[in-house]
């Protein structure tokens, strides 16, 4: 049985702990009562029907035919659904990011919309990158990158929205700081299927991206190539963009 004092835990950090406690017992037994997982917990009765009440208004939990006995909801079904897709982008981007890293010899990312910022989960460098940062982790601005214009151009309308208001930041002089320029080369990506950079995150660095997408169209991720502008002029961005928009296909449908 455990301590019901929550060694001296806020009470909301407690009230978590109990509550992920109740699920772990109920998924060790299948079901059990409110009187026996109080018992289980180390509370009252009153405190585990209040917690198993919230953990049903959730869906996380759910009642068998008599009152007072619980088991484990289908809404934790759907969260583990959830995180089994992001696991599936990740295993399968780490793939598709490998092949094209080795097709076209430079560096790929995957990255997904957070908040305000693109999130790369996915980073492989071609045998020509030297010294590329690793940006796995790292948040990148939306406007500044062309992963980023992917997942504003087609992500979700709210998206657009949560940017900073304008002028946005300035990493170089390429940088696009006006709204009203940001939105005409977003609505140009939508057109063309793909986004570019030349040198607005990082002077001398150049990218492109396309969307991945699942066949019934729900953005998943934004796949890139980025190199030296030596090596990646903007005479080679379509060149590349039709490879990049095949692959990110393919990807699309397989995580679909």
């Amino acid at each position: 049985m455990r301590n019901g004092d929550g060694d001296g835990q806020p009470p909301l950090v407690q009230s978590v702990d109990r509550a992920l406690a109740m699920l772990t017992v109920l998924a060790d037994r299948g079901s059990a009562g409110v009187t026996d997982l109080g018992a289980e917990l180390g509370v009252h009765k009153s405190t585990a029907s209040r917690l198993l009440a919230t953990l049903e208004a959730h869906g996380l939990v759910e009642q068998l035919g008599e009152r007072g006995t619980y088991r484990l909801g289908f809404g934790l079904v759907r969260l583990a659904g959830a995180s089994a897709a992001q696991l599936d982008l990740t295993r399968l981007g780490r793939e598709v990011c490998e092949r094209l890293a080795a097709e076209l010899d430079e560096t790929v990312n995957l990255a997904v919309l957070d908040g305000d910022s693109a999130v790369n989960i996915s980073q492989v460098h071609g045998s020509a990158s030297v010294g590329v940062l690793n940006w796995v982790g790292r948040r990148t601005p939306l406007h500044a990158t062309s992963s980023g214009k992917v997942l504003l151009a087609f992500g979700p309308a709210a998206a657009r929205r949560v940017l900073p208001a304008a002028p946005f930041e300035a990493y170089t002089p390429a940088t696009i700081t006006e709204a009203a320029v940001l939105d005409r080369v977003l609505a140009e990506v939508r057109t063309r299927g793909w986004a570019a950079t030349e040198g607005e995150l990082e002077l001398g660095l150049n990218a492109v991206a396309a969307p991945v997408c699942t066949p019934d169209g729900g953005l998943v991720a934004a796949l890139s190539v980025s190199a030296p502008s030596y090596r990646l002029p903007a005479a080679r961005f379509a060149a590349v963009a039709e490879r990049l928009c095949v692959v990110a296909t393919e990807t699309g449908r397989q995580l679909g």
